[in-house]
């Protein structure tokens, strides 16, 4: 079954299966969590006619024994990931590693009568020696065989790689259709708790982020925060009255954090979103004031793993947005690492 969310990226591939016009290489791009694998799940499927198979493969699953690709059910499919163990040291790696795209690359350079398929992801956790060995075979494409990329962002790859590749992107979805989904694979209980549509707002249209965060309970901290973070941005003398902040400086960042892009989305396409607040915040706050709090949110994150004070980071930061839609002039919020860099 097709989500509702990739019903535009699945006819546009679907398209280029009934025209003839399917790349030996595809890009299937989109947030974390947007459902990646299952669109290429889908397309493969669609392309085999094997999609019971295809569905069988627990690819997300890590293993705890080294290995450089993985098999598919489906004898003609190969997967090469991140996250394997390295079999010289016993750690696992963050990235794709150079020996990794090799022997995927090998695998796929065998003669075959049918069509070949390899599945690289996340292909933007590629190293620079893995990249250069992919385009290799990017270059120099066999006949029946298709690799599929699946990336969280394009801009993290070589352009000589995205510039081999057919792209297909799945983007943010807010539409009815999806928070019908969403009713329908969250608990009962938790229907008549919670406006589906903000629910989608605060994690910038991604679904399945949605199920993830309200499988524990996070969301209740989050949500506190939340109210708090909008309310001082109306009542500013609020401020005193903020709780459940300290210990969980990092949560509140990025909770504000989600807030602010979010009221930046609103702000330039002049829309209203589902919390009444941040509506408000958007109609009187200048757009350059959320880019600027924006960055200094981001930085206050990067320094939140060095030994700065976490809870003077977020006061900093408070304050401004505390007064965001009263600035006149945005304030220099200082950082004694800054001024090191």
């Amino acid at each position: 079954m097709i989500l509702p969310w990739h019903q535009k990226a699945f006819s546009k591939l679907k398209q280029m299966i009934e025209q003839n016009h399917m790349p030996h290489a595809l890009l299937i791009t989109g947030s974390v969590q947007m459902g990646k694998i299952e669109l290429m799940q889908e397309l493969v499927g669609l392309l085999t006619g094997e999609k019971e198979k295809i569905k069988r493969d627990n690819i997300k699953q890590a293993l705890d024994y080294p290995v450089l690709i993985r098999r598919s059910n489906y004898q003609n499919m190969i997967y090469c990931r991140a996250g394997e163990v390295n079999e010289n040291t016993k750690n696992i790696s963050k990235d794709i590693r150079v020996d990794q795209v090799r022997a995927f690359c090998d695998a796929l350079n065998k003669t075959s009568d049918e069509l070949q398929i390899g599945v690289l992801f996340y292909a933007d956790q590629m190293n620079i020696s893995a990249a250069n060995s992919l385009l290799k075979t990017l270059e120099e494409p066999r006949n029946n065989t298709l690799i599929v990329l699946l990336a969280h962002d394009a801009k993290n790859l070589p352009a000589t790689i995205v510039s081999r590749c057919q792209n297909v992107h799945i983007p943010p979805s807010y539409e009815k259709q999806t928070q019908e989904w969403l009713v329908n694979n969250i608990s009962k209980a938790q229907k008549s708790d919670f406006d589906i549509a903000l629910l989608l707002e605060n994690a910038h249209g991604v679904p399945f982020k949605v199920l993830n965060e309200l499988s524990n309970d996070d969301y209740i901290s989050y949500q506190k925060w939340q109210n708090q973070l909008l309310d001082i941005a109306i009542h500013p003398t609020n401020i005193i009255k903020l709780d459940d902040i300290d210990g969980n400086e990092l949560g509140v960042l990025n909770c504000l954090q989600n807030i602010v892009i979010e009221g930046i989305r609103l702000k330039v396409l002049d829309n209203e979103g589902a919390l009444v607040e941040l509506n408000k915040i958007v109609r009187k706050v200048d757009v350059r004031w959320l880019f600027n709090i924006l960055d200094d949110i981001y930085f206050s994150i990067s320094l939140h793993k060095t030994t700065v004070n976490a809870k003077l980071l977020l006061d900093n930061v408070l304050i401004v947005w505390s007064h965001i839609t009263h600035l006149k002039k945005y304030p220099q919020i200082t950082y004694p690492e800054r001024r090191l860099q």
